[in-house]
């Protein structure tokens, strides 16, 4: 089977480790020379609308995937024109636009976050002045990781942060006081068959996700189960889908949706019989799901701007990293290491867990591991 990729990051990168040993053979279209894909398959470097670079892509491949919900829309409708492209565009454009998104998941019955759109200065007070304060702006597409968004604490904040997000579209979210953020993610065949991983229990620093706990047989499973499940049916969704949640008292909010492989589901490479890589891949292909029971317990911290001492990681027992080959930045996932229980290790997990925290920069998580029952 081969299989086109629009994007050519790391999570391209692990779909097509992935893809190898099922004899999936991966094309990568994405304009950075640098694309840390390219070592496993064929690499188009051109623009997302390239024509002669959509055409070669979709006379090679039998199916295609993107790797982020931030390709262009258009690239997506021309392609599918040609070929089988799943997540469909129709998953694609509720995704990317976050005003969209919300506005899906009050329609399902998904309860959120109070939002205003925001399409001035006049808006973003009027916001304000009906949700309250503390809020958050973000920009209604574009945003990841922490970009694209500004936290809004006075009134006074207002104007500078309208002008830092260059006056684009935006949507106002009241902030959450949350107890846990969470995540579920699901996969569901072209046959509308469906499997679920457990929870994922989330840590982020200045909007960048640094470490994800997993979280088999958490009281709040069957709810978000039941969330996901939802936007599967409602968008006819093949492939992984990944939706972010907040838990507030015994309710979960959607926060938002990512149509596509996601970093809380690192953990599922070595602690699920079927990686999320492996089961997206069997979903667009047309095969059957894998099983997502846990083998055991799992977490996944991020190596972020630079990589820790390699040594320093294998001297931890249960601790796999994961090199992306991304030039060390400021703020950029370079990395990850999943920690596994493993049984008769020398030390306990959550012990090995806050040694993994110091090592990656974030000894502040600490809290976090004495959380874990």
């Amino acid at each position: 089977m081969k299989v086109g990729i629009l994007g050519g990051g790391q999570l391209a990168r692990m779909l097509a480790q992935a893809g190898g040993p099922m004899g999936v053979s991966c094309m990568f279209l994405s304009p950075d020379p640098q694309a840390c894909a390219k070592p496993f398959g064929e690499h188009l470097c051109v623009a997302y609308d390239d024509p002669d670079g959509q055409h070669r892509l979709a006379e090679w491949a039998d199916v295609i995937t993107y790797e982020f919900e931030n390709v262009p829309e258009a690239a997506v409708a021309v392609l599918e024109r040609r070929r089988p492209v799943y997540p469909s565009s129709l998953a694609l454009a509720a995704s990317r636009d976050r005003l969209v998104e919300k506005d899906r998941f009050r329609a399902l019955g998904l309860a959120t976050a109070e939002f205003r759109a925001v399409d001035s200065l006049a808006d973003l007070i009027d916001g304000a002045a009906e949700i309250g304060l503390p809020a958050i702006l973000k920009t209604r597409v574009q945003g990841y990781d922490g970009k694209g968004q500004r936290v809004l604490r006075h009134s006074t904040d207002l104007q500078a942060a309208w002008e830092r997000l260059g006056h684009v579209p935006c949507i106002l979210e009241s902030m959450v006081p949350f107890d846990r953020e969470l995540s579920i993610i699901a996969a569901r065949s072209r046959t509308g068959d469906t499997v679920h991983y457990p929870v994922s229990e989330n840590y982020h620093r200045e909007g960048v996700l640094r470490l994800s706990l997993s979280r088999a047989g958490d009281a709040m499973q069957p709810e978000a189960e039941a969330l996901i499940s939802r936007l599967l049916r409602d968008l006819d969704y093949v492939g992984v889908l990944a939706l972010e949640l907040f838990q507030v008292g015994d309710r979960l909010l959607a926060n938002e949706m990512a149509p596509r492989v996601h970093n809380s589901g690192h953990w599922t490479i070595e602690a699920a019989p079927t990686s999320q890589f492996e089961n997206h891949l069997r979903a667009i292909c047309g095969l059957s799901l894998g099983p997502t029971t846990p083998i055991q317990q799992a977490a996944t911290v991020n190596f972020i701007g630079r990589l820790p001492a390699e040594a320093a990681i294998t001297a931890v027992a249960g601790a796999i990293p994961h090199v992306y080959g991304k030039a060390e930045r400021p703020g950029r996932k370079v990395g990850h290491v999943t920690l596994l229980d493993t049984p008769g290790a020398p030390e306990p997990f959550e012990r090995r867990l806050t040694r993994l925290l110091d090592v990656t920069g974030v000894p502040d998580l600490h809290y976090s591991v004495t959380a874990i029952p």
